[in-house]
């Protein structure tokens, strides 16, 4: 029985084949969820009073009539129904400043698509997005579109940042040069972000559309709900360093030859790197050597020698690390990124460290991405 509801007995009135009208006590108020009038005798129940309610506003059903066990199909009536279908149900429009809908969590972004045969452009608008994620503390945004065609990334538009607002209309137009038989191995990126002044800008959503799903045989107008963007590891840099084993002298020779792409550290937008060399054995740091600093430079050149006895029966239980930092003449020096070789290391480490000893007395070099500092660190050889 719903909660609220008292089996107490209803009037009925019915037609008969005569034309004539009878009453009769009919069910109980929990069975009025079949009934049309079932929803407006609720509503009586629960008033103060407990009158008998009204007479229903559409006619009574016959008396012969077995009730059905569903409707499929909605009957009009001039009150409102108790519960409307689910397709019925619309999320709330979301305005400046209020709270975005559960469906709607990122927000939505309206944009275009056409393809000039002319020309060989594919034409990208970005019109407006609604209902965007609040990502300042005053529960705002500053939004701005960055559209790209994948898998080339650097050849990309922005639209024009638009304080403080989670609705915001932008109206802009990119072009692309791209011959069209080779459109549909491209992959459409329009990637909203909120842009921060003193910090990195962060990704509220992005929507993503193959190309070869859309017909551009004519223009292309759509909204489309924004998806988490995959989270991308920050570009920290790559060095390049050769490693040299000589079992019988017991010998491991580390050359830091160059780095390059390194991250920006400086407020001018540069770094004053070196790099330091760590022997670890057990996990623990057991020698150290460091490189020269180079100023004010991304693509550090070094060429620069260090050598650590490891016997052969040893040779399997080390590991090297190597470290970027940045130079701070005044404050505490900031490491860039890490890099670890060996038998732990795993990945390009473990490959790196197989090919010098399968070639002793031979310098083998490699590139390497540096990895965060908290996380290149090798685990303890067993």
């Amino acid at each position: 029985m719903p909660r609220g509801c008292w089996p107490i007995p209803m009037p009925l009135v019915a037609q008969g084949a005569d034309g004539s009208w009878s009453s009769s006590l009919f069910g109980s108020v929990n069975e009025c969820t079949g009934w049309a009038w079932g929803a407006r005798a609720l509503g009586c129940l629960h008033r103060k009073d407990r009158e008998t309610p009204p007479p229903c506003s559409r006619s009574p059903q016959p008396q012969g009539l077995q009730r059905p066990t569903r409707l499929r199909t909605r009957v009009a009536s001039a009150r409102a129904p108790v519960q409307p279908e689910v397709e019925e149900l619309e999320p709330a429009p979301s305005g400046p400043g209020s709270q975005v809908a559960e469906k709607h969590e990122l927000g939505r972004l309206q944009y275009s698509l056409d393809y000039d045969f002319q020309s060989g452009q594919l034409l990208v608008g970005i019109l407006q997005a609604e209902g965007l994620a609040a990502l300042d503390l005053g529960g705002s945004s500053d939004p701005y579109v960055r559209v790209y065609l994948l898998p080339d990334k650097r050849r990309r538009h922005e639209t024009k940042v638009h304080r403080q607002t989670l609705n915001p209309h932008f109206g802009e137009n990119f072009a692309f040069k791209v011959p069209y038989v080779e459109l549909g191995g491209r992959v459409l990126v329009m990637a909203v972000y909120d842009f921060d002044r003193f910090s990195r800008n962060d990704a509220i959503g992005e929507v993503r559309i193959p190309m070869s799903s859309v017909d551009l045989g004519r223009p292309v107008l759509a909204w489309r709900e924004l998806q988490a963007a995959p989270r991308e590891e920050e570009k920290l840099g790559d060095i390049c360093f050769s490693l040299r084993y000589v079992p019988t002298a017991g010998k491991l020779t580390v050359i830091v030859l160059e780095a390059k792409n390194l991250k920006k550290m400086d407020v001018g937008g540069l770094s004053d790197p070196y790099v330091k060399v760590h022997l670890l054995q057990g996990g623990k740091k057991v020698r150290k050597k460091k490189t020269t600093i180079k100023k004010n430079t991304l693509n550090p050149y070094y060429n620069e020698a260090f050598s650590f006895e490891v016997p052969c029966d040893q040779v399997q239980k080390v590991q090297v690390e190597l470290t970027v930092l940045d130079y701070d003449k005044l404050g505490k020096n900031e490491a860039i990124g890490r890099v670890a070789v060996g038998a732990a290391a795993g990945g390009a480490g473990l490959r790196h460290w197989a090919d010098m000893l399968a070639s002793p007395r031979r310098p083998i070099a490699q590139w390497h991405s540096l990895r965060p500092p908290d996380r290149a660190r090798p685990l303890p050889a067993p």
